[in-house]
């Protein structure tokens, strides 16, 4: 059946050969966002070492991954790697991209972990100072708990990116929803109704999750403007 260029009949052939890779998808976005706040953590950490040289290396390493397009970072990755002589390690597709676009955004997760750090009134910084706490337990029982709250839209947020840029996995092999809406493209000439999918699919996931996001943000902020207020 055609309406002009539009074919349901294609869309509905196609809609359950794109819907096959919808879990590749979700389970690389998921893999991705796991490895980057695992990683963004580690950049934190080191990032507020007293060491000045490392300190300076780090954020110079940082900004050049940040400046660097993840698409670019994927196909070194998957293509060059391989073929360094120190390193010579080949990588499936699917780690490849985790590896990939789980290090391009750990360093933004980085930055998020270190706005929510620094977010933590230095008054709290001095009261663990002043009951003696150890290291360990000043992080876990004072700053942590106070600076990961102001993190959570943030970090919301950067998990609907993630999800966005997780097609360009499909340059390097990933089957994900958009590269089986391409070879079905290219296997019958009709690349309106698959593409057409993969953006509706898009949609009903990241949709609800920015509503999410904005919901948990909004609540934050409630919260940190009644804190303000009964301090003033």
């Amino acid at each position: 059946m055609n309406s002009g260029n539009w074919n349901w009949d294609v869309f509905m052939e196609s809609f359950p050969v794109i819907l096959d890779g919808l879990g590749i998808t979700l389970g690389l976005t998921v893999a991705c966002y796991l490895f980057a706040l695992i990683v963004g953590f580690f950049w934190t950490v080191i990032a507020r070492m007293p060491i000045k040289p490392i300190r300076w290396l780090l954020l110079w390493v940082m900004e050049f991954i940040r400046s660097t397009p993840p698409l670019v970072q994927l196909f070194f990755i998957f293509y060059a790697w391989p073929m360094v002589p120190v390193i010579g390690v080949t990588l499936d597709p699917f780690t490849s991209a985790v590896l990939g676009l789980g290090l391009h955004y750990s360093t933004y997760v980085g930055e998020v972990y270190r706005s929510g750090i620094e977010s933590v009134d230095k008054g709290q910084w001095e009261a663990a100072r002043a009951l003696n706490f150890s290291t360990g337990k000043k992080w876990t029982k004072i700053i942590i708990p106070q600076a990961i709250p102001p993190t959570i839209p943030m970090l919301g947020n950067y998990l609907i990116i993630m999800f966005k840029e997780v097609p360009l996995a499909s340059t390097i092999g990933v089957l994900g929803i958009l590269a089986l809406a391409n070879d079905y493209g290219a296997q019958h000439w009709r690349y309106l109704e698959p593409l057409t999918i993969v953006a509706i699919l898009f949609l009903v996931l990241s949709y609800p999750s920015a509503l999410l996001v904005n919901k948990l943000e909004r609540k934050f902020n409630r919260r940190f403007d009644k804190k303000a207020l009964s301090e003033s």
